[in-house]
């Protein structure tokens, strides 16, 4: 049932794409502002509690209506999972984004690639060249489709089924939205967001990294991981964009994050330059003819999971 629910979730958006500003996701969003308005007192205790609330009230309902189904028929609560993976799953989310990038800049407009890209991220993209246009492009593909595909499949693929899709969804959203606006930012409420979704991603984003590796240059993957994955300010995602860039054979990163790590404070040497130039990640650097490697990758990385899912499926059946 689960390998049947991912596969049909994912034909469904090929055929008909959600996009991130659906009705349901604005409720989700308007409901997490309430609850955040409701607790936050500026204490990292209210900000557990309030982080409890909103997921329980999504989690247990997801739950409930799964076992109903089940009670009632095997293919309701096919339907329900499908349901739930469909609205859970963000494969073609961002892909627009992605893809009017590529366009712009195989024609040259770079202008408009900076427009897309701002629009993507919300980050300042004025004065970006074509180089840096396709490298925070490349990035954020490789994290988006992590957090909108393959966190999901894993925790969909547990015994809580779609509430621990749901789960996923939703603590790697508060995680962002208790943090990152002006008025949250650096704020002791949104910390335990961080921390809890820095344990619910631990092994998925393991696993995207070791898929990238398999599907890719393994052994260039594998050295960036080890040697490189460190030097991102968020562990789990200096694990994917080092695991990703050795797989594509491309540098991925700021300058400060290749070299962060490599000479201490009191010992910016010539010496210690020398090594910060000759220890840097392997790979070429970043140019938009690898937005299609991304691509390439990314559909490699997503068959892989689906052929272990049927595996896995086959095994349980045959079992």
């Amino acid at each position: 049932m689960t390998f049947i629910s991912i596969l049909c979730a994912l034909i469904i958006e090929q055929l008909k794409p959600l996009r991130a500003d659906n009705p349901i996701y604005d409720s989700i969003k308007t409901l997490a502002a309430r609850v955040e308005a409701w607790f936050n007192a500026g204490r990292e205790s209210h900000g557990r509690m309030a982080w409890f609330a909103m997921v329980l009230a999504l989690m247990l309902p997801t739950a409930l209506v799964y076992w109903l189904c089940m009670k009632i028929s095997p293919l309701a609560a096919l339907a329900w999972n499908i349901l739930v993976v469909y609205l859970t799953l963000g494969f073609r989310h961002y892909s627009h984004y992605f893809t009017a990038i590529q366009l712009a800049l195989g024609s040259g407009d770079e202008a408009t690639a900076r427009k897309m890209l701002a629009e993507w991220t919300g980050q300042e993209t004025t004065g970006l060249e074509a180089k840096e246009i396709a490298r925070l492009a490349v990035e954020n593909a490789l994290v988006t489709t992590h957090r909108n595909v393959f966190g999901v499949f894993f925790w969909f693929l547990l015994p809580v089924g779609p509430a621990g899709a749901v789960m996923y969804r939703v603590t790697e959203y508060l995680a962002r939205a208790w943090n990152e606006p002006e008025h949250l930012r650096n704020e002791a409420f949104g910390q335990f967001a961080i921390k809890a979704f820095y344990w619910i991603d631990w092994i998925p984003a393991r696993l995207t990294a070791v898929a990238f590796a398999v599907v890719g240059n393994f052994e260039d993957a594998v050295y960036a991981w080890r040697n490189f994955a460190h030097r991102w300010q968020d562990e789990a995602v200096g694990i994917i964009l080092s695991a990703g860039s050795g797989a594509m054979g491309v540098r991925l990163g700021t300058p400060d994050e290749i070299a962060v790590g490599l000479v201490s404070d009191d010992a910016a040497t010539l010496e210690g330059v020398a090594t910060v130039e000759m220890d840097s990640p392997p790979g070429e650097e970043v140019t938009p003819r690898a937005l299609q490697s991304t691509v390439g990758l990314v559909w490699r990385a997503l068959l892989l999971w689906m052929l272990m899912l049927l595996l896995i499926s086959l095994a349980v059946w045959l079992g």
